[in-house]
């Protein structure tokens, strides 16, 4: 079992076997940080207008290419140095920003034969669903998957009467776009160059959930039933809660009495004690 134990990561890690390889820890990586732009979560969020805005862009970037699934890998997955992990983590980058670019690029022409209104529901679901996915592998077990949900949903929304297909790229939508990816790359790269420290001193398990959490509250952004910054504010919480140096504290001062427990016992079993025993009558 995945030692993260994050059900997506887990998920993932078993169905394309990347337990048994030397290389697994890096493909999952690169998978984790891919998927929203695979399984159409990332252009189901551009067409809801889930980047327009800063806000929107540092949400999306941390909750759908970050989050707890990157930080579950990094920290209890990848082996190597800072140094090492965060090379990898932009080598993934190479990728993972031009194709954001290109997908934002086409999201307008896709728009223009979408019902937004309706599409943007479905988007908002499909978040619903990876929060819950995130929080428990068995409700997760019950539920569609992320691209079954956006296939749906354009099929729903779709709206031929008076549509032109015309490529229509938008360099703002584009550098948006590219940006909310850089912000996940760049939450990797903390991860990976805090990640001696962050081991110490956060419960991962405490930081997905609340991630998930953070996750359940962006479709009620995208639907302007709650103020846009609300999943910020919960995933700030959410870490807050989740940061735990008395864990690192109490691991260091167990070491501690074990390797002395140790010294003494092999003291004993030389001999002598590690201080000289004094006659009662000194």
């Amino acid at each position: 079992m995945s030692s993260s134990q994050h059900p997506i990561a887990l998920r993932l890690e078993r169905a394309l076997g990347l337990r048994e390889t030397v290389s697994g820890p890096t493909k999952l990586l690169a998978i984790v940080m891919f998927l929203p732009l695979i399984d159409g979560i990332f252009p189901a969020l551009i067409l809801a207008g889930g980047i327009d805005s800063v806000a929107g862009i540092l949400q999306v970037g941390l909750l759908v290419f970050g989050g707890s699934a990157v930080l579950a890998v990094i920290l209890a997955e990848m082996d190597g140095t800072p140094r090492e992990q965060a090379k990898i983590v932009l080598l993934v980058a190479a990728g993972l920003l031009p194709l954001a670019a290109v997908e934002a690029a086409l999201a307008p022409t896709i728009a223009s034969v979408l019902d937004l209104a309706i599409f943007e529901r479905f988007a908002a679901l499909v978040i619903a669903a990876i929060a819950a996915k995130t929080a428990s592998a068995r409700i997760g077990e019950y539920l569609p998957s992320p691209g079954v949900i956006i296939g749906l949903g354009f099929i729903a929304s779709v709206d031929l009467s008076g549509a032109e297909l015309v490529f229509t790229p938008d360099l703002g939508l584009i550098l948006r776009a590219t940006a909310a990816a850089g912000v996940g790359v760049a939450f990797a790269l903390c991860v990976a160059l805090g990640g001696p420290w962050l081991r110490r001193n956060l419960d991962i398990d405490s930081f997905r959930f609340g991630s998930a959490v953070a996750l359940g509250v962006l479709p009620l952004a995208l639907l302007g039933i709650t103020f846009e910054q609300a999943p910020l504010a919960v995933l700030l919480v959410a870490a807050v809660l989740a940061f735990d140096p008395s864990e690192g504290v109490d691991d260091s001062i167990a070491n501690s009495s074990s390797d002395e427990g140790i010294e003494e016992r092999t003291a004993s079993e030389r001999g002598y004690r590690s201080e000289p025993e004094r006659e009662p009558w000194l």
